[in-house]
């Protein structure tokens, strides 16, 4: 990976963290600003850039409630479903699973919701919340169409269903709000209950509270939730994945026209196996989504957004309707983008939603795309960049993946290394217009006058008043323990966030005094990590370290200790997995591993300590450089043993003449593999 492509990958990864947990926020608060696919392509994309990343294993957010309703529990897991979005990938789902027949369900777009009844009587109604508690709105629940509140025999348990807004009661009564989802999430939430009846709930998922086997297949759910009165989302049974593809092209075709908003399909085992069902993630289930929509329109301006010392290009194109919205701007990213895609203002471009609240330009529309969506072509100019800093003047520096102004000492980027700071460390009550007042008034230079401000001059501050002061002066005082990443973080080294810091503290620079001692050739020693990422780092502890020494000399925020070998038992060691596993996804087994200090590499290196592979005579690249490199390699069973008994992790050495004929073979002659407890005996045979 080179250097330019490793810093493209962190950047893309820390913007990622931020869109995911502002959306979170919104979606959990009953205000999602995005849609449930748009939220997908952002979690999978970050899946897949870096696995083991904490907000994957975060199910939700916080429990305390924004909006003043109780807290409960839920009976049913409410974790997120595996997904596909190509025939191919629905097909490589269906091989792997090996089902004798799909059960097959539209996925409503709407917001989750838990009926809980005891003795058959309706006790809770629980929103998704953080995906194992949620709010408790009962009332509003039990004035929606389709609640039964009563079953009529004894049962105790779960049901799982969507709140719904119809489409014809969004265009009557909320076409202010973006979509159904979003008229829903807001209505459902509301404490004086008003206009909850004009939504409807639609279920699909049945518990019982004593009795993982009252119901033993997926179609024994829908029979029984019919029979109680619920309304049920339509389902089909298939006998082959093609007659689902077949059902899903069909469904796609006629979904605009149904009464409310589907974005899917979710298809199941017709076997219902609870202990799946518990994971975060299923494995038994997937949802199908329907193709990306896309629309062809016409580039007009670009505009640039200025974030700290970054200018970003903003393309601003006639307005088209997508997924239900309608958008006429997006992200460029950067000039290298601009260039690649050989855009002018006027082109032609393909416009498709991928998972921001503004959609993504997808490349430059060929003249017979733009027929077909009836855009008529005119002439083409050249778009024009920025060339000074609009604050301090300094001439801009076009790296190609990023566009910047390279003065340390601009006003704009200290101003947004404080806001950066604040943000980080969740400074509340210190908001953006108070900061803007201190900044502009010249009171505040660096992040550390922030812990020089007094009551008084705080009360002295335009409509603050002593009240408000005192709020943030106790925020600001708060004392604060952190970890180096975030300590680093929060002084906005350009284009590094705590998952590269961690990264560099999981190296061995887990302290401040190791990190400043680091040449850039250290750093970008780092795995994953590249000499332009490196030297931002080490040229910004420099340009950075009156400032952090100021912080810590306040007392207040503390950077806390590298973990024990007893907090830590696998720091060092180092695993990285090929294959199928079969206990557990990947994803899990990486954030096993760095929950007990140790790393997950997604490649095979020469400083690798393990890799697991249940297969250790596969022919994979990964198996070969392992051999090559003399690369422990363990199989799944052993590296459970090593979870459980981190003290275990002690790489033995062995001779290509103790392998067999078949692995030997693999092997150069003169190298040697290394291996970990009794994978091949000493007769060579696994």
């Amino acid at each position: 990976m080179s250097d330019v492509s490793s810093e493209a990958r962190f950047r893309r990864i820390a913007e990622l963290e931020a869109l995911i947990v502002r959306y979170q926020d919104s979606y959990y608060g009953g205000e999602a600003e995005i849609n449930d696919a748009e939220f997908d392509a952002l979690w999978d994309e970050l899946t897949a850039l870096d696995p083991t990343n904490v907000l994957l294993t975060r199910v939700g957010v916080e429990e305390e409630a924004v909006d003043g309703f109780p807290k409960a529990p839920h009976l049913i897991p409410m974790g997120s479903q595996e997904k596909a979005a190509r025939p191919e990938d629905f097909r490589a789902w269906a091989d792997k699973m090996k089902l004798a027949s799909f059960i097959v369900q539209h996925k409503l777009d709407g917001a989750s919701l838990e009926l809980q009844y005891e003795n058959g009587m309706l006790v809770r109604a629980v929103t998704r919340g953080n995906g194992l508690v949620g709010d408790d709105i009962t009332p509003n629940a039990k004035r929606m169409k389709g609640c039964v509140a009563d079953l009529g025999l004894e049962f105790s348990g779960g049901v799982r269903g969507e709140v719904i807004m119809p489409r014809i009661v969004w265009k009557d009564h909320f076409p202010d709000k973006a979509n159904c989802r979003n008229a829903a999430n807001g209505l459902m939430r509301r404490k004086d209950g008003e206009g909850t009846d004009l939504l409807e709930i639609v279920c699909y998922d049945v518990a019982a509270l004593a009795d993982d086997r009252y119901f033993s297949r997926e179609m024994d759910k829908i029979s029984w939730l019919t029979a109680r009165g619920f309304r049920t989302t339509p389902t089909e049974i298939f006998a082959d994945a093609e007659q689902v593809i077949a059902y899903r092209e069909k469904v796609s075709e006629e979904r605009l026209d149904l009464p409310y908003d589907i974005d899917g399909l979710v298809i199941k085992d017709p076997e219902t196996d609870v202990e799946d069902l518990r994971r975060t993630r299923p494995e038994h289930q997937i949802a199908f989504k329907f193709d990306l929509e896309e629309a062809v329109s016409i580039l007009r301006s670009v505009e640039w957004s200025e974030s700290g010392a970054t200018y970003t290009p903003i393309g601003i194109f006639d307005p088209v309707r997508i997924a239900g919205t309608t958008v006429k701007q997006a992200s460029l990213n950067n000039p290298d983008m601009l260039r690649t895609m050989e855009l002018h203002l006027g082109s032609p471009i393909i416009v498709v939603k991928r998972g921001e609240i503004i959609p993504k330009i997808e490349r430059k529309a060929s003249p017979e795309e733009a027929a077909a969506f009836s855009v008529e072509l005119g002439s083409e100019t050249e778009i024009t960049y920025p060339h000074t800093c609009g604050v301090c003047s300094s001439a801009l520096v076009d790296a190609g993946t990023r566009l910047y102004c390279p003065n340390t000492a601009c006003p704009k980027r200290t101003h947004h290394r404080i806001e950066k700071w604040i943000a980080t460390l969740d400074i509340r009550e210190f908001g953006d217009l108070l900061l803007r007042r201190l900044f502009d008034a010249g009171r505040l230079e660096r992040v550390a006058d922030l812990y020089t401000l007094n009551a008084e001059e705080l009360a002295a501050v335009d409509r603050m008043g002593e009240i408000s002061a005192a709020k943030v002066l106790r925020s600001l005082s708060t004392p604060r323990a952190v970890s180096l990443a975030a300590f680093v973080a929060g002084f906005d080294l350009e284009g590094v966030g705590e998952t590269i810091m961690d990264k560099v503290a999981g190296a061995g620079f887990d302290t401040l005094e190791k990190l400043r001692a680091a040449s850039v050739a250290d750093v970008a020693g780092v795995h994953g990590l590249g000499e332009i990422t490196a030297r931002t780092i080490v040229e910004g502890m420099a340009e950075t370290q009156a400032d952090m020494d100021a912080v810590l000399g306040a007392g207040i925020v503390s950077i806390t200790p590298p973990p024990t070998a007893e907090e830590s038992p696998l720091r060092g060691v180092s695993f990285c997995f090929t294959g199928e596993l079969t206990t557990m996804k990947r994803s899990e087994a990486e954030a096993r591993v760095k929950k007990l200090g140790g790393l997950a590499k997604s490649a095979v290196v020469k400083d690798l300590t393990y890799l697991v592979n249940n297969d250790p005579f596969s022919k994979s690249s990964k198996n070969l450089k392992a051999q090559k490199l003399g690369v422990s390699i363990i199989d799944e069973t052993q590296f459970v043993s090593i979870l459980a008994d981190p003290s275990s992790a002690r790489p033995l050495t062995a001779s290509i003449a103790g392998l067999s004929p078949e692995l030997s073979d693999l092997i150069p002659k003169g190298d040697s593999i290394t291996h970990q407890g009794d994978l091949f005996s000493e007769s060579g045979n696994q």
